[in-house]
């Protein structure tokens, strides 16, 4: 590209000084042919004068005066004879004209004849002529002095062409560079400006890309992230009850395990919708929470899953006000809180569902043994087992509703949930 712009300035540069240098350089010829012309006319005309009176009373002793100039001067007789002077030793054709009493001028030669009279008689003829050699000398010359300059202005011009391209080369390369790893998967690229308005232009449309390709890529990767988890406990209720099919031969229980495993499957594919529609921010406008359709789905997904294990589910609700938050961030926080109380906890699960005082609360508790406080709970985990993805997720869609999750008490854990009510006048503190 940088040669491309070069070239493309050289050879605007050279038509430039082209249509401008060549009418001139034949103007500054022509301006010389009519300079010299008029000098041998001057020439003539002055010798013509001081000679005019010698040629009447005395031409064979003629002396031709000082004319100043290169100019090689002729003086001839009426009859064609050279008198004094250089130039052929009889009357040529020009001299031949000037006698009939005009001035000619030689075309193309560079000569000059004028003829002399006194009193109205022709005395004499004045030839000029000029150097020939001399005058193309001349316009060689200063053609010369003009293409030099014309070299220097190309020379100026090729270096002034090589600064501009790189100056517009680079941040187009580097534009290129970024978008090639752009393609390459590399989200985090950024184009630096550039100060020139349309690159900059098509660096910001890059950058945003970049920064739409990346965010889209990092959403999807935390819903992987986050349906692996969540999936988890809900697939592995099903497993149980479909064994659980499996080890009975009543068909009223068999009818049962499938029903239940049927349901089983409704809230898995909830939680699929769920996780995508909070995953793209496809959230639709916060109301009020059927908080008594969210505690029934608890007790009936989890209540079984506990049971499974010997355990206890225990939902308390404490005249709780209706929390104004999405039922989908509200449900997948209770599902992360009670999958950490089943996995990691023992004894019985408490849900308790009250009111904070201006706020909405849900306590989620085990009777477990605690976790230390070097611990943080929220944080994720290297080590594959999947711990702190959930509860981070959690914390993430708490903050999201505008509300707080955190650990209200290490031992027996405690996870508290806190969310903003139905009410404009009241806001969590």
């Amino acid at each position: 590209m940088r040669k491309r712009i070069v070239a493309l300035t050289v050879a605007a540069a050279v038509l430039a000084i082209s249509l401008f240098g060549l009418p001139l350089a034949a103007g500054v010829a022509k301006y010389y042919l009519d300079d010299e012309r008029a000098e041998l006319e001057r020439v003539a005309d002055s010798t013509a004068l001081a000679l005019a009176d010698d040629l009447a009373r005395h031409p064979a002793t003629v002396q031709l005066p000082a004319t100043g100039g290169d100019a090689d001067v002729a003086v001839y007789a009426p009859d064609g004879r050279l008198l004094a002077g250089t130039g052929p030793a009889t009357a040529d054709e020009i001299v031949a004209r000037a006698m009939a009493g005009e001035p000619v001028r030689g075309d193309p030669d560079l000569a000059f004849a004028t003829p002399v009279t006194d009193d109205g008689v022709l005395v004499g003829v004045v030839r000029t002529t000029g150097g020939r050699f001399e005058f193309y000398l001349r316009i060689v010359l200063t053609w010369l002095v003009m293409l030099g300059l014309a070299v220097a202005a190309l020379g100026l011009t090729w270096l002034v062409a090589r600064r501009m391209a790189a100056r517009l080369a680079r941040p187009l390369e580097e534009l290129s560079r970024t978008a090639r790893r752009l393609g390459e998967g590399d989200f985090t690229v950024r184009a630096r400006p550039a100060g020139v308005a349309e690159i900059d232009s098509a660096g910001t449309a890059v950058n945003t890309t970049a920064e739409r390709i990346g965010d889209m890529l990092e959403r999807e990767r935390a819903f992987s992230a986050n349906a692996s988890h969540q999936l988890r406990t809900p697939l592995a209720g099903l497993r149980l009850q479909l064994e659980a099919a499996l080890d009975t031969t009543d068909p009223d229980e068999v009818h049962a395990a499938v029903r239940d495993g049927i349901e089983t499957a409704d809230r898995l594919e909830r939680t699929i919708h769920d996780l995508l529609t909070l995953a793209r921010d496809q959230r639709p406008a916060t109301g009020a929470a059927d908080l008594g359709a969210l505690l029934a789905e608890v007790e009936q997904g989890w209540r079984g899953l506990l049971a499974a294990g010997g355990r206890q589910l225990r939902i308390v609700v404490d005249d709780p006000p209706a929390p104004r938050a999405s039922e989908a961030a509200i449900r997948q926080i209770l599902a992360v809180l009670l999958d950490n109380a089943v996995s990691h906890g023992r004894g019985t699960v408490t849900v308790t569902a009250r009111d904070a005082g201006g706020a909405f609360a849900v306590d989620v508790s085990d009777e477990g043994p605690g976790i230390g406080d070097d611990l943080d709970p929220f944080a994720r985990r290297e080590s594959g087992t999947g711990r702190g993805i959930g509860l981070g997720l959690a914390r993430g869609l708490a903050e999201a509703e505008g509300g707080r999750l955190w650990l209200s008490r290490p031992a027996p854990p405690t996870f508290s949930l806190l969310l903003p009510i139905d009410d404009p006048a009241l806001a969590v503190g």
